[in-house]
């Protein structure tokens, strides 16, 4: 009878533990591309894009690693943005790391020419292999345990605002538009991530006028907790009307040491209402101090560096917090709804 009680006591203790399970976020540093790995808390595994392809395979080691640290045996999602060679080129050298189940695009590449065929005719050489499912605005990707809507696909976005927004949007006035853009940029799978309250999203590479078009007369998204900077915080995207609308408490940026993190578009965050932290994979070295996160905010912060990582664990309360692997530094943060 001891033995039963005893037992009975570990499985009364262990079950809410298990019941607490957060949703577990990645920023994988790929040298200003994107690879960020979702767990979500069913175990079920979703990574947006794979980074650069190299030589020594050095964005898919850095995957894998992270990938172990996580528990995770494979990736049950891989979501690409878009056919640029920081976003989907290191698919086939993952590919041979470590298992793909299901692959989640946008369509055809818009793009064409000898370097651009090349590379979607790499990535089309591994997905035909695994299941294949096609973004659409409206969508939802199936991972258990989380929510993940597809917001915009192949230039298209959704087409009414979700449930709880579509006020008018004041910082609509007066916007510009830019030239239109004609690359895969423009195609990017773009998601919202939802685990209860906790919100986030990631537009991948979408740029100016695609952002507006989520923003524009209305906010269709609402707001959000954690903003990932568009484009790697370069000035071809984060439009204010957007970035700012989005009221994000957080934003975590996936530049490189000399990619991304421009300063107009890091101001544009930075000046965000409500804005408490910006954490970034690099330091940006091309934009000085006053537009850069302060150090202990920064995985890397060299040029030649070694691969850390950010992570970031959200309750299902919406409350989170955030990790700097260099240094271990972490804080929590509790969104103002709460």
């Amino acid at each position: 009878m001891r033995t039963t009680i005893t037992t009975l006591l570990v499985f009364l203790l262990y079950a809410p533990a298990r019941a607490a399970r957060t949703l577990d976020v990645y920023f994988i540093d790929v040298e200003g591309g994107q690879a960020t790995l979702f767990v979500s808390p069913s175990g079920e595994s979703m990574l947006v894009d794979t980074g650069w392809p190299d030589v020594g395979g050095r964005d898919a080691d850095r995957i894998v690693s992270v990938a172990k640290l996580a528990g995770v045996k494979q990736i049950d999602y891989l979501v690409v943005t878009h056919y640029h060679m920081d976003h989907v080129g290191g698919v086939p050298q993952l590919a041979a790391r470590i298992p793909i189940r299901t692959f989640v695009d946008h369509g055809p590449s818009v793009e064409s020419g000898p370097e651009a065929d090349q590379l979607f005719s790499a990535y089309l050489s591994v997905r035909d292999k695994a299941k294949h499912l096609l973004a659409k605005p409206g969508d939802m990707i199936p991972i258990r345990g989380i929510n993940v809507q597809v917001l915009t696909a192949a230039g298209n976005e959704i087409s009414k605002p979700l449930p709880g927004a579509g006020a008018p949007n004041p910082l609509c006035a007066g916007a510009k538009r830019k030239d239109v853009d004609p690359s895969e940029n423009a195609q990017s799978v773009g998601m919202l991530i939802t685990y209860d309250r906790f919100r986030m999203i990631d537009l991948g590479d979408l740029t100016w006028n695609k952002e507006l078009g989520l923003a524009c007369p209305d906010n269709k998204i609402g707001t959000v907790d954690v903003y990932l900077g568009t484009h790697h915080g370069l000035d071809l995207s984060g439009a204010p009307p957007l970035v700012q609308a989005l009221h994000p408490l957080v934003a975590i940026t996936d530049n490189g040491a000399r990619k991304g993190g421009a300063p107009e578009a890091w101001q544009t965050i930075h000046s965000s209402p409500g804005l408490e932290d910006i954490w970034q994979l690099h330091y940006a070295l091309e934009a000085g101090k006053v537009n850069n996160a302060p150090e202990a905010f920064i995985a890397n912060l060299e040029e030649h560096c070694r691969g850390k990582w950010i992570r970031l664990s959200a309750e299902p309360d919406g409350q989170f917090t955030v990790t700097n692997s260099r240094n271990g530094k972490t804080k929590a943060y509790k969104p103002a709804a709460q």
